[in-house]
């Protein structure tokens, strides 16, 4: 899947990625929370997703900075999600959904401290010792800094060696979070260990004031988040990308346009083809 270029799995536009030619991705993304324990039609989709196309899963729910103990039911019937549909890379979000059990329905971030990078390398270690395969942690975008104690470079960069965990580089969060709270883009990806770097995901953001950026992914991608994307592969080996698209999915060929927009740019390059699957 190296250079490969994927979309997520919507049920919006799983019609048109398993029955049309409108779109063509490479490989696909499932967020395995909303496809766990389906029947019935959805579940058909998901078994003719998985036999057609490699598969990632990006999950939503494991809340790796919460304080309670991990889900291990939750883990262990996720283990089993992911070897039944052969899933190449698993990634998680560098955040926390959950407090005393309630679901918070966002991602929420964790303090730059290093006892909460102590607390978030203990649950990715467990997680992978669990799930019998290595974690791809996402940096997330934020909005304001919690008790901070060191930089937001510190705090990924560490828990990634300490955890000997994967990272899925989110090249749009780094763009939001650079605009918002005035740091250099280039320079937070340069100091990134980038041969970690397991995949990567690209979207769209919506600016909703002069010194703000909400990172939405129901937006076209920017120019300045693609130029950003062109210098950082530049600077790693192959890996694969992934589309993110979580609304607005009315213009098909705006979406199959941004999948060949990053193809054009991985073949400029890296040696890769780029044949859908």
């Amino acid at each position: 899947m190296e250079g490969k270029v994927g979309i997520g799995l919507r049920r919006d536009i799983s019609r048109e990625i398993l029955e049309s030619s409108r779109l063509t991705p490479d490989f696909l993304e499932f967020a395995p929370e909303n496809w766990m324990g389906m029947g019935g039609y959805w579940n058909r989709i998901r078994k003719e997703a998985v036999d057609r196309y490699p598969v990632t899963c990006h999950g939503l729910s494991l809340s790796l900075g919460s304080p309670e103990p991990l889900d291990l039911e939750f883990i262990r019937e996720l283990k089993v999600f992911l070897d039944e549909n052969h899933v190449r890379i698993f990634s998680e979000h560098l955040s926390y959904t959950k407090s005393r059990n309630a679901h918070l329905y966002d991602l929420l971030p964790i303090p730059f401290r290093k006892d909460a990078v102590n607390h978030v390398v203990d649950r990715i270690r467990q997680v992978q010792d669990l799930l019998e395969r290595p974690l791809a942690i996402e940096n997330v975008s934020y909005y304001t800094p919690v008790a901070a104690q060191m930089t937001e470079i510190e705090f990924v960069s560490e828990i990634v060696e300490k955890a000997e965990c994967q990272l899925l580089l989110d090249v749009n969060n780094v763009y939001v979070n650079a605009f918002n709270h005035g740091y250099d883009a280039r320079e937070f990806i340069g100091k990134l260990p980038l041969d970690r770097v397991a995949y990567i995901h690209m979207a769209g953001h919506e600016q909703v004031g002069p010194d703000l950026i909400i990172d939405t992914h129901g937006q076209p991608i920017i120019d300045p988040v693609y130029d950003l994307f062109e210098w950082t592969i530049q600077r790693m080996d192959p890996v694969p990308v992934l589309l993110e698209r979580d609304y607005n999915f009315n213009e098909l060929d705006q979406l199959q346009e941004e999948l060949t927009n990053l193809r054009n740019i991985l073949k400029k390059h890296w040696k890769v083809t780029h044949d859908a699957a």
